[in-house]
């Protein structure tokens, strides 16, 4: 089975270290969403799909309902880079 590589910046990291202070109840479903990142970006419990406008370079994940993560997708190199995190007005 094929994985992929999530690479945190030292930004990333920054910004999920925040969003989990501010979100502790949220911890779970955060690390969970990027465990099935890893090994199949596909799953439709992410609802994975490309950004349009001024972020069509990016992707989104949903961790849930109202929290997202936004990500570089680079499929041909297999790596995710995570990019931001927070709630849907946040992150777009």
């Amino acid at each position: 089975m094929k994985t992929y590589k999530i690479w945190y910046s030292a930004a990333y990291i920054k910004r999920a270290k925040r969003f989990n202070k501010r979100h502790p109840e949220l911890r779970k479903q955060y690390e969970k969403t990027l465990q099935i990142l890893e090994v199949n970006p596909a799953h439709p419990s992410l609802r994975l799909h490309r950004l349009k406008g001024k972020l069509e370079n990016l992707h989104s994940v949903s961790i849930n309902r109202q929290y997202r993560i936004s990500l570089y997708f680079i499929i041909r190199d297999d790596v995710i880079i995570p990019v931001d995190v927070g709630s849907h007005d946040e992150v777009y």
